[in-house]
């Protein structure tokens, strides 16, 4: 049985899309907020996520942004009443597959739900996910980096920041953006850690660590990345 994470904070909706995909013989786990979401994505495997956009505790664009730090291949789509070309946008580029407004009709949402199964089903195999920079390689689907150390393997951590700012390349990153995204809403270490990460990235991919061309710092704010 096919599982599907649906994030939606108003009951009757959440209730009815529930029991509708149910009908359908799929497997649905459900969240009310933005960190119950995060939770059950870390903690569980899901062939689908449906997500809000308007959440409390943490919106869905967040949520969907997190994910796809670590996750690359679960089809996303988002539900929302926010139906503005720029929010459209902004949804796909965080990473989601899919963009359905409300109001909806039900059999739209499902054909969309089995559309984007079946196409990842029909590409079973994790395609790498490379990006270069300069002369430097990364492979956030393997972790190994290539750089001025030559073939190294980089943390848990360290990949998901980095994805975090490759992904937002040439826009500053607060450091409580980054603490959020990768640390999570419940865990904060010290802003001296990020300083160290980051650190670390000019001594991988920099060709003068002392004078960075990739990883840039924005005084009082957080960091950039440009390639």
């Amino acid at each position: 049985m096919l599982r599907i994470l649906l994030v939606e904070d108003e009951e009757n909706i959440r209730e009815t899309v529930k029991l509708n995909l149910e009908m359908d013989d799929f497997e649905v786990v459900t969240a009310a907020d933005g960190r119950q979401a995060l939770k059950h994505a870390q903690e569980q495997h899901f062939d689908l996520m449906i997500v809000d956009v308007m959440l409390p505790e943490v919106d869905g664009f967040q949520v969907v942004e997190q994910v796809r730090l670590t996750d690359r291949e679960t089809p996303i789509i988002f539900l929302t009443a926010k139906d503005q070309a720029a929010d459209r946008i902004q949804g796909l580029k965080k990473g989601a597959d899919d963009y359905l407004t409300k109001p909806f009709v039900f059999e739209e949402l499902l054909l969309r739900v089995r559309r984007l199964i079946e196409r990842t089903s029909k590409n079973p195999d994790v395609k790498p996910d490379l990006f270069t920079f300069g002369n430097n390689k990364v492979n956030f689907a393997t972790y190994e980096a290539e750089g001025n150390q030559g073939t190294f393997t980089l943390t848990k951590k360290e990949a998901m920041l980095l994805k975090l700012l490759t992904d937002r390349r040439g826009e500053v990153v607060s450091r409580q953006q980054i603490l959020q995204s990768v640390w999570g809403y419940d865990v904060y270490p010290s802003t001296r850690t990020i300083d160290n990460f980051i650190l670390s990235f000019r001594k991988y991919f920099e060709q003068d660590p002392k004078h960075p061309a990739h990883f840039l710092s924005v005084r009082g704010v957080g960091y950039k990345f440009v390639d």
